[in-house]
């Protein structure tokens, strides 16, 4: 079972270290002492907290879909050639970047500091997980 210390749960919460241990000093989160006495929490009950603390930003369109990815964001920036677009959201701490006609973007009224909903629709989804360098 993999074990995470504090700076590394604050950084896969978006948090910082003083935030995750005030959650753990409150008991919120549970953590043990690893080996070297550093506290350490356990990945299966990280996992738990960050799916019971994740909070999206509700999908303002009111439409009933089949994909279960909607990601709610600001536009940040918009680069156009005559056919195509490139569109770049931000959908809280994630970056999305979506490839489009050009009309398409002009009928949306896709521009920096628009509110945009990214609906990802994949049965391919790659996942990776870091070396053993």
């Amino acid at each position: 079972m993999p074990h995470y210390r504090i700076s590394e749960a604050a950084g896969l919460l978006g948090v910082s270290d003083d935030t995750v241990r005030r959650w753990v000093e409150g008991g919120q989160l549970p953590a043990e002492r690893d080996a070297s006495g550093r506290r350490a929490v356990d990945g299966a009950a990280l996992a738990e907290f960050a799916r019971a603390q994740a909070r999206s930003t509700p999908d303002p369109s009111g439409i009933g879909r089949s994909a279960r990815n909607r990601l709610v964001g600001l536009v940040t920036e918009v680069i156009s050639d005559r056919v195509m677009s490139q569109v770049e959201i931000q959908c809280g701490p994630h970056r999305i970047v979506s490839l489009m006609s050009t009309e398409a973007v002009r009928e949306l009224g896709l521009v920096p500091g628009a509110l945009a909903v990214a609906v990802v629709k994949s049965t391919n989804v790659v996942v990776e997980t870091p070396g053993e360098g």
